[in-house]
């Protein structure tokens, strides 16, 4: 996975952005239903999803979301920031095999509470499978000197 990056609400400006790939598994399917609870058979059962429009297995739309939840956690802006909200709009599926690549943007910096508002995308191929938006609350280096804990 991604190496840790920690970035302060000073290093941040809007176009600067980080990306993950990450080949969907089916273990990495297998495991989101355990921890989740979600044990929907169009993720689980290729039988069940060879009956739907999909015609196979598909990811769990929030396994994919968490591949954004990754890289504001471990790149941009990485350990110490708090997540605050995300929209997500689903609009492919994403299938066993697909490699999905996550694209993360700062869009704006709100100096009021160092927030930022980030552009979230996850495409396989040219075809976007989600898109959003989140924002997060950033450390500053001030607070970092104060001995705010980060990570």
């Amino acid at each position: 996975m991604l190496a840790l990056q920690t970035l302060y609400y000073e290093d941040l400006r809007p176009g600067l952005s980080e990306t993950l790939t990450k080949t969907v598994s089916s273990s990495d399917v297998i495991g989101f239903a355990e921890v989740s609870g979600d044990r929907n058979p169009i993720h689980l059962s290729e039988h069940f999803a060879a009956r739907t429009p999909f015609r196979t297995r598909i990811a769990h739309g929030l396994y994919t979301a968490s591949l954004i939840s990754a890289v504001l956690g471990t790149r941009l802006p990485g350990p110490g920031a708090i997540y605050l909200s995300q929209t997500l709009n689903f609009r492919a599926p994403v299938r066993i095999g697909d490699e999905v690549t996550v694209t993360v943007t700062v869009s704006e910096l709100m100096e009021k509470g160092n927030r930022a508002r980030l552009d979230c995308r996850c495409a396989v191929g040219d075809t976007v499978v989600l898109e959003g938006e989140a924002v997060v609350k950033v450390p500053s280096r001030a607070e970092q000197e104060e001995g705010d804990p980060r990570g």
